[in-house]
């Protein structure tokens, strides 16, 4: 599976496998080739050494790299750009402006995703290192980012699984890297002929309304292709958009009834599982199948999101 990668997605995208938490096809950097090389995404560290022998392999050098953009900052999608950064001495870090902070000085973030993830944290993050402010750009919504004689990226706000989140649109492929805030992709399931898509609920600033506005919004837009931090690309946007609208009203429906019966975010991935694995045994695939890994973690984190938003919205 490894040798599927670096992958050439079309005339210019190239997707890389970071191999985060040690999973093949979990979080993915795409590097598009350009006048001004870019990268979207990162990864976190750990995954940085498999960013660099991608670029290697396709024939890039790190001092090429003009732009190193991140759709926001959690660690798993930007917890490697200090460490990328220190190997391309001619690049910036393009951030939504919530995130700059966080870039420059990690602390809150690195506190934030020990408490999720405990003494995982070391393995899955280190090391964490500052972005100097000089070397980053902000992009607010609307905003514009040439790349290319006549390639012109455009940054969408998109909240709803984070405050920090911004997708960017690629005019050429009309395609949209969306990071977490429409979903996930499991690649996983593609071999076995089932294109399957889950929101991505996770702490702390999840917003179901914020979320369906970006569905919408980009429903609307008719995309040709979306590009995921996990994983991969659609070129169904349509269907991908109708799946994962789908799932966040079950999500949000059992997250309810959990919550009203005074009970713990545990017995809200519990539920979910039992709906996800029934949904996908309709289509053939067994509950012994390798995705199962992945799909149960991501199904914790988004109930925590879930449990977390509710208690929230009563306190207000």
């Amino acid at each position: 599976m490894a040798n599927k990668y670096p992958k050439k997605l079309n005339e210019r995208i190239y997707l890389i496998d970071g191999f985060d938490m040690g999973e093949s096809e979990r979080t993915g950097t795409y590097v598009i080739d350009e006048q001004e090389l870019t990268i979207i995404e990162t990864g976190p560290s750990p995954s940085v050494k498999h960013v660099k022998s991608g670029m290697e392999s396709l024939g890039f050098s790190l001092d090429q790299v003009k732009y190193i953009i991140v759709t926001h900052i959690h660690l798993d999608h930007a917890g490697g750009a200090g460490l990328l950064l220190k190997d391309c001495p001619n690049a910036r870090v393009v951030v939504h402006p919530k995130g700059i902070r966080h870039l420059a000085e990690p602390e809150r973030l690195i506190a934030g995703a020990k408490a999720v993830y405990g003494n995982k944290f070391k393995e899955l993050f280190d090391p964490i290192i500052p972005i100097p402010h000089e070397r980053m750009i902000i992009k607010n919504d609307g905003d514009l980012l040439k790349i290319g004689a006549t390639c012109i990226l455009k940054f969408f706000d998109t909240p709803g699984h984070a405050n920090h989140h911004f997708s960017i649109y690629d005019p050429i492929s009309n395609g949209m890297f969306t990071g977490d805030t429409v979903g996930v992709r499991y690649e996983q399931l593609i071999p076995d002929g089932v294109t399957f898509f889950l929101p991505s609920t996770s702490p702390n600033q999840f917003n179901p309304a914020a979320m369906q506005r970006a569905i919408d919004h980009f429903a609307q837009m008719n995309l040709q292709y979306i590009y995921y931090g996990h994983f991969g690309v659609t070129n169904s946007p349509s269907e991908a958009l109708s799946q994962v609208s789908m799932w966040l009203n079950i999500f949000m429906t059992e997250a309810e009834a959990v919550y009203e019966e005074a009970k713990g975010y545990c017995e809200l991935a519990n539920r979910l599982d039992r709906l996800v694995k029934e949904h996908l045994k309709n289509q053939g695939i067994s509950e012994n199948h390798d995705v199962f890994r992945i799909i149960e973690l991501d199904l914790e984190v988004s109930a925590m999101g879930m449990m977390d938003y509710l208690v929230n919205k009563e306190k207000r």
